[in-house]
């Protein structure tokens, strides 16, 4: 008879692939913000995170087998357990979330005439999303989708509402790119915070019998789903706009 270890040694190595899944799942977005990771490094680093995530499953379960045989180091597998859930659960929340929202990266107030960009074109170069509107396929999925995300109308002058709307973008955190009171135009850009990812604002103000109306725009450079960020952007957006005197 041998003296067993008190740990099997799969236990301990499905801890270390956990928390090295762990890592890369929380280092993967800051790594792409800082300029450390392109955008396919760091999809791959999530790509290798949730393999490591499912390899700790399976190491754990297999652990904590071994540890109920030998009545000893069940805690360690447990524990990797635990943290193929966190990893695992995670990325199931952000996947039921993407699941439950339009896979489109263009959301805007106006689907028949859309706000145009002018001034974000050149920050634009290289981006994978192209800044010209999807056509009727894409706003009936917004119109199902996010049927709440519609013109805002203030019974103000087209001046005091421009006024209003560039006050309350400025309050937004985004980076204002121009504004233009002659067409009634503001164009700002806003970066995501965990990747650093860059969406397009665009707000148009015009005169309507009653006062004034204000459209948005919210386009990624990136990405087909933005799940849910533009629409949320945008709504996040008007009520400020609205509450404002």
């Amino acid at each position: 008879m041998y003296d067993e270890p008190k740990t099997s040694r799969i236990a301990r190595l499905s801890v270390a692939i956990g928390v090295a899944s762990c890592l890369a799942l929380g280092a993967a977005g800051p790594l792409h913000r800082l300029g450390f990771l392109g955008l396919a490094g760091a999809f791959g680093v999530l790509k290798w995170a949730v393999y490591g995530a499912v390899a700790t499953l399976v190491l754990a379960v297999i652990g904590i087998v071994i540890a109920v045989r030998r009545r000893s180091g069940r805690s360690t597998a447990v524990t990797a357990m635990i943290l193929s859930v966190l990893s695992l659960g995670s990325l199931g929340v952000l996947a039921g979330k993407a699941a439950r929202v339009p896979r489109i990266h263009d959301v805007t107030t106006d689907t028949e005439h859309p706000p145009a960009f002018v001034a974000v074109l050149p920050l634009r170069a290289g981006a994978l999303n192209p800044v010209e509107y999807g056509g009727p396929e894409i706003a009936a999925q917004q119109h199902r989708g996010y049927a709440d995300i519609l013109p805002l109308m203030l019974s103000v002058p087209p001046a005091r509402a421009f006024d209003r709307a560039l006050a309350a973008a400025q309050t937004q955190g985004w980076e204002l790119v121009a504004s233009d009171a002659a067409s009634g135009r503001i164009e700002a850009t806003d970066t995501t915070f965990w990747f650093g990812f860059k969406d397009d604002v665009v707000i148009r103000v015009t005169a309507t019998p009653d006062g004034s109306r204000v459209d948005v725009r919210s386009l990624s450079r990136v990405g087909g789903s933005d799940i849910g960020a533009n629409a949320a952007r945008i709504r996040t957006y008007l009520a400020r706009l609205q509450s404002r005197p």
